[in-house]
């Protein structure tokens, strides 16, 4: 009897590694669902895949896999805080701002992390937080919303584009304390970028405009979405 209980217990320590793995390679985090933490750490790295994949030497986060993860945040009454970690180049702007409006949606406190960088379609990510941190050597870049591969030349396109941008540019001012004069500004801005117009923003730069409210590391940060959870927790 004791032995077939060590064959249990040992097939369920397997199990439990097993999923462990999946995640990890799946989603850049362990036990996605069955986290027995207070706290849903998701990272979001490398570009951001939308309708179409990327190619196979980028390093990529897909949005179907972050939005069952969010649902399951909201959902769980076990989870009481979000930590996003982010470190992307940007990508599929709807896919990006899709998941922006989601982590915007829940109703627990958020904090986002950006380390490394936090570029293009990154800057509504990190912004759609309760609360934002920038560590001091991160860097955050500002730009119009550019295209690759065939564009037909014609008015609806541009339209279409300036509809997008908009989008987004009234996503980062509502989420975020930058004026749109300033955001405007940095985004045109043709004195920075080489080959671009845009701005980019190093650490307490970007708190210095508004875009994100605080300069400080993983710990400070994880202290404060503790100190929004224990808030949270004394108005029910």
């Amino acid at each position: 009897m004791k032995n077939n209980n060590k064959d249990n217990t040992e097939k369920q320590n397997n199990n439990t590694e097993n999923i462990d793995n999946e995640n990890i390679k799946d989603f850049g985090i362990p036990n996605n669902t069955l986290n027995k933490n207070n706290i849903q750490f998701i990272s979001l790295i490398g570009e951001i895949e939308g309708h179409y994949v990327s190619a196979s030497d980028k390093k990529a986060t897909k949005y179907e896999h972050i939005i069952p993860i969010l649902i399951s945040c909201q959902q769980d009454p076990a989870i009481e805080g979000v930590f996003i970690i982010l470190n992307t180049m940007g990508g599929d702007v709807e896919a990006g701002l899709a998941l922006s409006e989601l982590i915007n949606g829940i109703n627990k406190p958020t904090v986002s992390l950006v380390l490394g960088g936090g570029h293009s379609i990154g800057v509504p990510l990190a912004t759609s937080t309760d609360f934002s941190v920038i560590v001091p050597s991160a860097t955050m870049t500002i730009h119009p919303l550019r295209t690759t591969g065939l564009v037909i030349s014609g008015p609806q396109t541009f339209k279409y584009f300036q509809k997008m941008q908009q989008r987004i540019n009234e996503f980062i001012i509502r989420t975020s304390s930058i004026e749109e004069k300033d955001l405007i500004d940095l985004m045109y801005a043709s004195d920075q970028l080489a080959n671009d117009i845009g701005t980019i923003l190093v650490g307490n730069e970007a708190v210095k405009y508004g875009l994100i409210d605080s300069v400080g590391d993983f710990s400070f940060a994880l202290s404060k979405l503790k100190e929004m959870i224990k808030t949270d927790n004394e108005k029910q």
